[in-house]
């Protein structure tokens, strides 16, 4: 079967090797999913889950007054349609954004005076308008004022409980103080810590320290339970010969005890003094019977009391439990007859006294005496009383309002603790303050091991969804206050919810955020990647985050847990290096907000399908396998030991071990990254600047894809959005420069219309001030699939991302104009506008009502020649296409000057001769010192009431027609679809009745159809009641869908007539755009993708350039130098690859000439089939057109993808030299 090639898309040969078992997600759904997770703007079946804004309005109210009378409610909230679409509030600098109303019930209650009981006294619901929330466009940004910005994700440390010591910075000793913190989403952070005297002190949001079992007491343990919670207790029982005490093996394990160990039954030495135990002897005396060994009254002395001891008669306290036992102590117990004596299991080795030493300091005896020290560290100079105490001290970890550790906090630390509490539970319980100093403490013994704060298992990502939550509360939180004082001063029984509510904190902290926040950022629109980069980049900085003064290497430093997360090459250099990152190619955040990535998994030696997300906590536990191990065919490893990854360790591993494998070779770095082709053979520091450099490229005149790529260009061309993507499968109806209507083909909807217009942005200004101009690759009746590029954007060609172009290079020396990185050019390079571009610059002029009159744009500017305002129209507005130059006049316009006082003479002639002309003065738009170019926009804007001016008029005629068009297009493809399919329900069937004239009973054919006007066919009728419904369903449908049309038109119509909203006091706002080309010169900066940047020194004649043998002349002279000391061969590779494409692209052309004089295609054909044998595209099964357009696309050089860490080897590179009829070491 022949197919054909459209020729719309760049072929690539792959040199890949690694099958991908799973497509790379869309590159911008970190920013997407979860804006849609917050808003959730279709309200579901059953209601909305409580996440995103249902969680912020829910855990705000009900508000109650403070007399407990009245409650307000939130039922539900619903977005209504936004008033102007993205490209309306560009132009309008306005706010892309949806109004949000919100549905709120007030409940009065009615209480009894004399039983408090409340009874329900009335029921309020309205809906209110909460401001406006501002809506994602499809790629994934937010249009502000009119611009577009990103708002980056965060990168933050998870909340939850971290174990840490001080690294012996300290003390001078040396000595390590371990620490615990509890964080919460948000709340009061708890630190407990252990200082230079091995006491543990606890510190609430840093304040000044108290003793930790002042916390434990105020939490309702008194000093025994402490004791008996963090301590063993064992029994010293009193014999004729001393004291014996129970023999645990364990502890004798590695002793050399001082005294000879003698066993309490039989009396015999078990053990002499001196003699090392080990931990066979040890274990030994207790196989051999012994239970409990003699102490001497001596070997008492330093142990710690259990327990209270008190006389059971009259209840005098002896000793109380933490007290050491001394001689006068042990005397006096032994004297009122206590035989036993329950003392700590504290050893100092394995068990050190610590909380009981702590409790030694601590001066709070009670729990109120504890509650009162900690209210006096946290409100100093107030005095307490135990209500407030207790209050303050609850509110601080125990009251959900103030402290939220979140779900992710409370999983961590049940997995940390070993807790089972549902995570649902958001606020801290006294276990988990107990586990918490028990960890600590068994740290400080020596037991488990501290957190690494580094791990990406313990930071968590804080995407756009998650910061406009918390954004939102803050404002909905400055609203609670008032709307509790006017509920309380109001009188409640006639207030509406709408009476109570000012919407303004809440609108106000939302503009705050996507106006001023660190993570509101103006997008780099300066290419596609540039923009696909801002969405997918992870900051450290911002509120809650780092500052780049305090953050050390560590945080800075690649970690083990970063293998496909975060990319270990892509960051910027400076200050901000390793803060900010970039997120892995394949890489997805989770519910949790933790970073996960792909792995295969293998089941009993053989590697699935199967994909599996992991976050870094659940991977340690596997043994991960990388991608390019060698597979058998049947899908085993080969060798017997495979190079896996195991809790952040590489180790050659069996293969029966092995639980997963990596999905990719790239899945371990960033899109810009895997677009360097032979990343491997570059060094790191180079790679970087590579992917950091890509980012710069300015979109060039003639947009030219790489001869060697790495095959991601076509994914990042696609999910940018840079490039046009068909929606439907249809065929192309109408296409011209501005737009491309599609007729759709395949509709199962009947309720949406056949019909995509897709408009094409021209010659539009980006952020940068570069030109986004789209470009139609599709022709009238071509079919087109779902899913394929129709359009190319800027730096992209044939939808494929190409952001430089393809130029012969030679690396030698040159009369030093290459000396240090500088770059030879030729001027071919200049001429042919090979690295030409355009940039677009905006100038405003605004017309005010001065308190002298109104300013006024006009042609009629005083002391102006005619000659300067040639290129105005009557309106005083510069024409499209005018070419100007510095001080030309862009827009009249003049300002009333204030008059200088009069004198009574003049006042006198004024009063008798009437008014004069009153003094204005030229205050005109021109263009600044040193620019120049072509206007190419022109956009007026009035004042709603204003008279428009002729020029505005023009401007909206124009638009009203381009949207009459589109309308009256859609509705010609919508009329010829319908009656298409009602001719086909009719055809041949006998009508029962019709339009005037028609014959009853006659067969309706296409002659009689012909004779009557189309809209009058719904005039006939047949015996088929199918028939006949489908016939109404049809009509209903289609009066539905032009009824549709024509309200979108008046709608849009209106927005143009209806006047624009402009600041306060202006009256007219034009801004004109002016076009500049700008050609490659001396000081411009060039870069490659390997890192190899440099400043053009020189454009140099044709001629004076270096030449090939067969007198080409080189376009750029590179300094050969630049590549040994900075390692980034990767560069020369390239270039012999390129060498390669182009001498393939010259054979295949010679090849094509061939064909054109003799007409035999088998040649060329055989040639590209061989070229592509093992890809995807199978061109042996192409028809003769497809062959050809084939061979005219690769005409002048072969596209390849080489993808990184499986590309081209040395010898691929030889082989494709070899084929191209070139000398196989690339010497030329």
């Amino acid at each position: 079967m022949s197919v054909t090639f459209n020729g719309r898309r760049k072929m690539r040969k792959s040199f890949g090797s690694i099958r991908e078992v799973i497509d790379m997600p869309n590159l911008i759904d970190v920013q997407k999913t979860s804006y849609e997770q917050f808003l959730i703007m279709d309200k579901p079946e059953g209601g909305r889950e409580d996440t995103g804004l249902q969680a912020v309005f829910k855990s705000v109210f009900p508000i109650k007054d403070f007399s407990d009378t009245s409650s307000l409610e939130f039922v539900e909230y619903e977005f209504s349609k936004p008033k102007f679409d993205t490209e309306e509030c560009r132009q309008r600098d306005m706010t892309f954004a949806a109004p949000l109303k919100v549905v709120l019930r007030l409940i009065v209650f009615e209480v009894d005076e004399d039983t408090g009981a409340r009874s329900v006294k009335d029921i309020k619901e309205q809906e209110v308008y909460m401001g406006d929330m501002p809506l994602m466009t499809r790629d994934g940004t937010f249009v502000i004022n009119g611009t577009e910005r990103v708002i980056v994700s965060q990168m933050h440390r998870s909340p939850g409980v971290f174990f840490d010591h001080d690294k012996g910075k300290t003390h001078s000793s040396g000595k390590l103080l371990f620490a615990a913190r509890i964080i919460p989403y948000r709340g009061s952070w708890l630190d407990i810590e252990f200082d230079a005297k091995d006491v543990v002190f606890a510190r609430i949001d840093r304040r000044r320290k108290i003793p930790v079992t002042s916390l434990l007491k105020a939490l309702g343990l008194n000093a025994e339970e402490i004791l008996d919670t963090y301590y063993d207790t064992v029994e010293l029982k009193k014999v004729k010969q001393g004291w014996k005490q129970p023999y645990v093996a364990d502890n004798y394990k590695g002793v050399k005890p001082l005294k000879d160990l003698v066993d309490a039954k039989t009396g015999d030495v078990v053990h002499e003094a001196g003699k090392k135990l080990s931990a066979r002897a040890a274990q030994k005396i207790a196989e051999n019977g012994t239970k409990e060994i003699l102490l001497g009254v001596e070997d008492l002395y330093g142990s710690y009391l259990a327990h209270d001891m008190m006389s059971m008669e009259t209840g005098e306290v002896y000793a109380e439990a933490g007290d050491e036992l001394d001689e006068a102590l042990v005397e006096k117990l032994v004297e009122n007859e206590f035989n036993v004596i329950p003392v700590l299991d504290v050893d100092d080795i394995k068990v050190g006294a610590y909380l009981r030493n702590t409790l030694a300091v601590d001066k709070n005896e009670s729990r109120e005496d504890a509650l009162f020290d900690i209210y006096r560290v946290m409100r100093p100079g107030e005095p307490p009383t135990i209500e407030t105490a207790e209050a303050m001290f609850n509110s601080l970890f125990f009251d959900s309002e103030r402290y939220d550790l979140s779900a992710v906090g409370r999983v961590k630390m049940n997995m940390r603790l070993d807790l089972d509490a549902e995570d649902t539970v958001r606020v801290l319980r006294r276990e988990d303050i107990v586990e918490v100093v028990r960890t600590l403490v068994d740290l400080r013994n020596g037991i488990g091991e501290i957190d690494d704060i580094d791990n990406l298992g313990n930071r968590r990502v804080r995407s756009v969804g998650e910061l406009m939550q918390n954004q939102y509360r803050v404002g909905l939180l400055r609203m609670e206050r008032a709307i509790k004082e006017r509920m309380s001063s109001a009188e409640i029984d006639t207030v509406m919810p709408q009476d109570l509510i000012n919407a303004k904190p809440a609108a106000a902290a939302v503009r705050e955020f996507f106006g001023s926040s660190q993570l509101s950022q103006f997008m780099d629109q300066t290419n596609p990647l540039s923009e696909i980069t801002h969405k997918r980049r992870l900051s450290a900085l911002g509120p809650g985050g780092l500052t780049r003064e305090r953050a050390g290497f560590e945080v800075r430093d690649v970690h083990t847990t970063h293998y496909g997360r975060i990319c270990p090459i892509e960051t910027p250099e400076g200050p901000n290096i390793g803060l900010i990152n970039s997120l892995a190619t394949f890489a997805k955040v989770n519910k949790y907000g933790f970073i996960e990535t792909p792995y295969r998994k293998v089941v009993d030696g053989k590697i699935t399908d199967d994909v599996v997300y992991l976050s870094a906590i659940e991977e340690a536990k596997f043994h991960v396998a990388q991608a390019n191990a060698h597979i058998s065919k049947d899908n085993t490893f080969i060798n017997d030991l495979v190079t896996a990854r195991h809790s952040g360790n590489v180790s050659l591993t069996p293969r029966e071990m092995i639980d997963l494998m990596d999905v990719s070779p790239k899945q371990v770095i960033s899109v810009a990254a895997s677009l360097i082709p032979f990343l491997e053979n570059d060094d790191a520091n180079r790679a970087l600047m590579g992917s950091n450099m890509q980012r710069q490229a300015v979109p060039l005149l003639q947009s030219e894809a790489p001869f060697v790529g790495t095959g991601m260009e076509a994914v990042v061309a696609r999910d940018s959005g840079a490039a046009i993507v068909a929606k439907r499968t249809g065929v192309i109806d109408q296409v011209d420069a501005t737009r491309i209507v599609i007729r759709a083909t395949q509709e199962s909807d009947a309720s949406k219309t056949g019909v995509d217009i897709y408009n094409l942005m021209k010659f539009q200004r980006s952020n940068q001030s570069t030109c986004i101009n789209q470009r139609p690759l599709v022709v009238v009746g071509e079919h087109v699939e779902a899913g394929d590029i129709i359009a190319d954007g800027p730096s992209t060609d044939l939808g494929d991302l190409a952001l430089g172009r393809n130029v012969l290079v030679a690396f030698m020396p040159w009369n030093g104009y290459n000396y240090e990185d500088s770059i030879l050019l030729s001027e071919r390079i200049a001429r042919d506008d090979v690295f030409t571009s355009i940039h677009i610059d905006e100038y405003e002029v605004i017309a005010r009502d001065t308190k002298l009159g109104p300013e006024d744009i006009t042609r009629d500017i005083p002391n102006v020649s005619e000659e300067a305002m040639r290129n105005l129209d009557e309106a005083g507005i510069i024409h499209i296409g005018a070419q100007v130059g510095p001080a030309d006049i862009l827009v009249g316009k003049i300002t009333p000057k204030g008059e200088s006082p009069m004198t009574p003479e003049e006042k006198l002639l004024r009063a008798i001769f009437g008014e004069k002309a009153s003094d204005v003065r030229d205050t005109s738009l021109r263009v600044p010192p040193g620019d120049s170019g072509t206007v190419v926009e022109v956009r007026v804007f009035n004042r709603h009431g204003i008279e428009k001016d002729e020029r505005a008029m023009s401007i909206e005629r124009e638009e009203i027609e381009h949207l009459a068009k589109d309308r009256d297009d859609e509705q010609s493809i919508l009329d010829r679809n319908v009656y298409a399919r009602l001719k086909e329900m009719l055809f041949g069937k006998k009508a029962t009745a019709g339009p005037k004239g028609y014959v009853k009973g006659t067969k309706l054919n296409d002659s009689i159809f012909e004779s009557n006007p189309r809209s009058k066919w719904w005039q006939f009728a047949v015996d088929d009641d199918k028939t006949m419904g489908e016939m109404e369903a049809l009509h209903s449908q289609y009066e539905e869908s032009r009824k549709l049309l024509e309200r979108r038109f008046i709608d849009k119509v209106d927005k143009l007539q209806r006047g624009d909203e402009l600041p306060p006091g202006v009256m007219k706002m034009v801004k004109v755009f002016v076009a500049t080309k700008r050609k490659i010169q001396s000081g411009d900066k060039m870069a490659g993708r390997h890192g190899n940047k440099g400043v053009v020194s020189r454009i140099m004649p044709i001629e004076d350039m270096p030449y090939l043998a067969d007198g080409t002349h080189v376009d750029v002279v590179l300094n050969p130098l630049g590549v040994p000391s900075r390692m980034n061969v990767g560069q020369i590779l390239e270039t012999h690859l390129g060498w390669a494409c182009s001498g393939m692209g010259r054979k295949i052309d010679d090849m094509l000439a061939a064909y054109h004089r003799k007409g035999d295609i088998a040649p060329l054909k055989n040639e590209l089939s061989e070229l592509y044998a093992g890809g995807e595209d199978k061109v042996a099964d192409y028809d003769d057109d497809g062959i050809i357009r084939l061979a005219e696309q690769v005409s002048k050089g072969v596209s390849i993808a080489t993808p990184v860490f499986d590309g081209a080897v040395e010898a691929d590179i030889e082989e494709m030299l070899e084929k191209a009829g070139l000398e196989g070491s690339g010497q030329s």
